[in-house]
């Protein structure tokens, strides 16, 4: 995927900080966004699937895991 300019607005201090370091600030944010953004879609997806999950943890500790009798370990 391309890449797209964006404004950010950041505190002057840590700019000021991140200038004086070199530090590449694009791509520092770019970072923090997608961290962001994965953590976020898996917030999601377990409230999504909350009630599945719950089923699932509610039957194995039921029943025990599916295929625990194969288990070699």
């Amino acid at each position: 995927m391309g890449r797209i300019k964006v404004n950010l607005t950041l505190d002057a201090g840590v700019a000021e900080t991140a200038r004086a370091l070199g530090l590449n600030m694009s791509r520092l944010a770019e970072a923090a966004i997608s961290e962001a953004a994965k953590v976020e879609r898996n917030r999601l997806w377990r409230e999504e699937n909350q009630a599945a999950i719950r089923a699932y943890s509610e039957e194995v500790a039921r029943e025990g895991l599916p295929l625990a009798p194969f288990r070699s370990f």
